[in-house]
């Protein structure tokens, strides 16, 4: 049996630092559009652990779960996500963000199928909606780019909970 040792991978953020600073811009944007939507934060890491789930990345994974624990998440949601459908643990509105979020995510398997909008658009404004739609597609690039350079999960530890 034969080893190979793993082949070193590109640091973006060393290498290309205006593209890693303009994709940093783009997810401030897509959270401050969520604020001002009114979207629960809580939600958005929802949105964030599913879209990781599915693309197998393991640093978002161990960030957003983290984060999802630091916003006061259950475990037991965190670990029934990836059954969410099964389970009575979500609510309507979180029902209709997972299921938005699963088709922008596999969008290659039916391109957001029109009951999954309309489904989304039932318990959501405009600019929710919107926000929901940002907010997939921000943890789906960041997804690729964590598999692609081979980002290793563990050190991450979310910010420190404000007090009131």
């Amino acid at each position: 049996m034969t080893t190979t040792e793993p082949i070193s991978r590109v640091a973006l953020k060393k290498i290309t630092p205006d593209v890693s600073a303009s994709m940093g811009a783009l997810h401030g944007a897509a959270v401050s559009a969520a604020q001002d939507a009114k979207v629960e934060p809580e939600l958005l890491e929802l949105i964030r652990i599913r879209a990781s789930q599915i693309n197998g990345c393991a640093f978002c994974l161990d960030m957003h779960t983290k984060d999802a624990r630091a916003q006061e998440e259950t475990e037991q949601r965190i670990y029934a996500l990836s059954a969410w459908r099964e389970t009575p643990f979500f609510t309507e509105r979180e029902r209709a963000a997972l299921a938005l979020t699963e088709a922008v995510t596999l969008v290659h398997d039916g391109h957001v199928p029109d009951e999954v909008y309309a489904e989304a658009a039932a318990v959501f404004d405009e600019a929710q909606v919107a926000a929901l739609i940002w907010a997939a597609t921000v943890i789906n690039a960041y997804n690729r780019i964590a598999i692609a350079t081979r980002m290793v999960p563990g050190a991450y530890q979310p910010a420190a909970k404000k007090s009131s």
